[in-house]
């Protein structure tokens, strides 16, 4: 400064005129010395760093470049030029000073909330991160970090210190526990969904009371995002996961098999003993060979020792056509390629009402892409519903307009014949 005033007197200049415009001057080289300097940070240093980076086979290193961590940190080399040089300025020296303070309390803070942007993306390139979402976790310590630094800028300009503002906060408990009670009680459910492993990312679930039916895609401090599969997003308070039910379907994910229950309704009044006829003809389809041999030899010692009356059907044990109907559905299944051989298999008789009887198929596929799943259970419905005939059995159904149609029909040829 001294320098600068000297040439300007030599140069005749009077007194105020040299100061204003030695102040000018000093400004103009400091702002110049700073950009520079931020230049060549970003230029040049954060060059041979990208250099570094792109040449490392550490996946880490290009999360950092992408989030700019060292392109924020560079601003702190202008603010620390200014601020170093604010002796110089003796009038203004303090304001530049809590100005460039001020500055750099900024910088550091969003520096640090990149920085945790870059720990949680490298935390996703792990599949532990599945699992053990932090999502929430890193939400909570950018509001801890920014309140912080809030209160640290707060106090850096009014020349206090923090831990005299941190007091006063407690004052202010009860308004902050109610801004914050989303965030509080999201972090305690992220805590808890997170320990007891209820739901991760990928997971697909079902809430029917927020039209949830979808695939989980992210979990963050206050809701879990789910994609359902019309393709629409719900969005759900994390603890509203911990307050009401839910089903997580992940246990069918990861076994390998998915459920088919669905039930066939037999006409009853289609029931009946099976006929010599009709055993000649189930003895010629292949899953029932080894079956009708086995029960028969099974029936007739039974009979014999018995000392059954044959001449009623009535009298002793008989085959039935909706009993061979049944082993031949269970053993159609077993011999299934889609179906898993090693989960439960049953086909069974539930109790019979105003729709006949139920036959259901309880058994799981080996596929459980939606896609394929579904295909199965329709084959294997498409060919039941297809085969029951051959058993001398009807599926119900209830009269529908072309039966009524039908049934006038029939009576109006009967009453002209």
């Amino acid at each position: 400064m001294d320098f600068i005033r000297n040439q300007l007197e030599e140069l005749g200049m009077s007194g105020p005129s040299i100061g204003y415009l030695s102040n000018v001057i000093m400004v103009i080289f400091i702002a110049v010395i700073s950009v520079l300097a931020n230049f060549i940070a970003k230029k040049l240093v954060l060059k041979a760093i990208n250099h570094i980076v792109n040449n490392n086979r550490y996946k880490w290193g290009n999360i950092i470049v992408e989030k700019k961590l060292f392109h924020k940190l560079s601003h702190l080399v202008p603010a620390i030029i200014i601020y170093y040089s604010a002796y110089i300025f003796p009038p203004y020296q303090a304001l530049i000073e809590k100005a460039a303070m001020t500055y750099m309390i900024v910088i550091m803070i969003t520096v640090l909330n990149a920085l945790l942007n870059v720990f949680d993306d490298i935390y996703r390139t792990y599949e532990v991160s599945k699992i053990r979402p932090i999502k929430s976790y890193i939400q909570v310590a950018k509001i801890v970090l920014f309140i912080i630094g809030g209160i640290i800028v707060i106090s850096s300009l009014i020349g206090q210190n923090p831990l005299i503002i941190l007091s006063g906060l407690g004052a202010l408990s009860a308004v902050l526990m109610l801004v914050f009670k989303d965030s509080i009680l999201g972090l305690v459910a992220g805590v808890q969904l997170s320990s007891n492993d209820m739901v991760r990312v990928g997971d697909w679930i079902e809430m029917p009371k927020y039209n949830a039916d979808g695939d989980v895609i992210d979990i963050t401090l206050n809701t879990v995002k789910v994609m359902n599969f019309d393709k629409t997003i719900t969005m759900i308070p994390s603890y509203a996961l911990i307050s009401d039910s839910f089903r997580n379907w992940r246990g069918m994910q990861v076994s390998g098999g998915r459920r088919i229950k669905r039930s066939i309704y037999i006409d009853t009044s289609s029931i009946s003993f099976c006929t010599e006829d009709m055993i000649r003809e189930f003895q010629k389809v292949h899953y029932l060979t080894d079956y009708i041999a086995t029960k028969l030899d099974e029936i007739n010692a039974y009979n014999m020792e018995h000392h059954i009356n044959k001449e009623s059907t009535v009298n002793g044990r008989q085959l039935t056509n909706v009993g061979v109907f049944r082993e031949y559905i269970h053993q159609y299944l077993r011999n299934h390629p889609k179906i898993h051989k090693d989960m439960t298999l049953i086909v069974r008789q539930l109790a019979s009402g105003d729709n006949g009887l139920p036959l259901e198929i309880y058994a799981f596929s080996n596929d459980i892409a939606w896609g394929v799943y579904e295909s199965v259970q329709a084959d294997i419905f498409d060919h039941i519903f297809a085969v029951a005939p051959t058993f001398g059995l009807r599926t119900f159904q209830n009269p529908t307009g072309h039966d009524i149609v039908q049934l006038k029909e029939n009576k109006q040829y009967s009453r002209e014949y």
